[in-house]
């Protein structure tokens, strides 16, 4: 998707780095061979490597997917103890190595702290340079919505995930409009269903992820890649007039956020900056939720100081 322009636009050459185990050394060379010889235009080069210092040097965009996988039984103070050691890591990576300019979205679990750490360790990057993944819940509430209106998804916007990256995420689809044959109309109007608004369409999306593992056994990977390439070229590229997305972002005190909580909020993106929304009506069922995942951050928050 990257090295095809999906990410940063069709004229934009690319150089990949990777970065992986020394014990997927061999598998990692497997995938530069791959795509060598898918003979993309795009691609300039490929670094595939294990050593922190080669991967992160000069690179302008960082998207962090590993992590200490969550296995069954684990509780997720356990995941943020395993993580928050390997984010530490991440960050001085990106410090001694990164361009100071470099975007950085973190996908691996728990995102929001994961950003937070690499905030905290890695102070040559600006704060705002720092994101995590709520995208794929983003892109999930579209698809939900779509299908219970039968439209087409690329005729819904302005869907809202508030907060964590986590089943106390809120998808809000209060603000969403949907494009008819009487132009934009609300969402909430088309769907006359306040009971599915508020109750399955946002259970559905907040479990969505533990739905495909029990249909595939695995966790989230086209969806989740294709994610991660909206994210990045909207922030870079810039969003649509008229639409937002949600990202996970540092929170600057918006809608009673605390300051310097990475919690997702939607955003527009203009000339490589993204700005949260402000002003949106909410309502005492979205200020709940949305205080139940802020809440939350700041456990994994004091979870994490502890183990630092």
């Amino acid at each position: 998707m990257i090295a095809r322009g999906l990410m940063l636009g069709p004229d934009q050459p690319v150089i990949l780095h990777m970065l992986d185990l020394p014990r997927a050394a061999d598998a990692l060379i497997g995938v530069r061979m791959e795509l060598i010889d898918a003979a993309l235009p795009l691609l300039r080069g490929v670094v595939a490597t294990s050593d922190n210092a080669e991967a992160f040097k000069g690179v302008n965009v960082a998207i962090l997917i590993g992590g200490w996988p969550r296995r069954e039984g684990m509780k997720r103070k356990d995941l943020i103890a395993k993580n928050v050691p390997i984010y530490k890591s991440q960050a001085s990576a990106l410090q001694q190595h990164a361009a100071p300019n470099c975007k950085v979205l973190v996908v691996a679990n728990p995102a929001n702290t994961n950003a937070l750490v690499l905030k905290e360790f890695a102070t040559a990057i600006p704060a705002k340079n720092i994101t995590c993944l709520t995208r794929l819940d983003h892109n999930r509430a579209l698809g939900q919505v779509a299908e219970k209106l039968n439209v087409p998804v690329g005729d819904v916007k302005n869907a809202i995930i508030w907060g964590n990256h986590s089943s106390t995420q809120f998808p809000d689809a209060s603000h969403a409009t949907a494009r008819t044959e009487l132009g934009e109309r609300p969402v909430k109007e088309l769907v006359a269903d306040e009971k599915w608004l508020t109750e399955e369409f946002v259970s559905t999306v907040q479990q969505r992820g533990a739905a495909v593992i029990k249909a595939r056994k695995q966790s989230s990977s086209l969806s989740a890649a294709s994610a991660a390439c909206d994210h990045m070229r909207d922030w870079i590229l810039g969003t649509p007039k008229g639409t937002w997305v949600s990202m996970g972002v540092c929170s600057d005190g918006s809608y009673g956020i605390p300051e310097g909580t990475f919690f997702s909020f939607p955003v527009t993106c203009e000339k490589g900056e993204w700005s949260i929304v402000q002003g949106l009506q909410i309502d005492d069922f979205a200020r709940s939720k949305m205080e139940a995942s802020a809440s939350e951050l700041k456990e994994e928050k004091s979870v994490a100081i502890n183990v630092l």
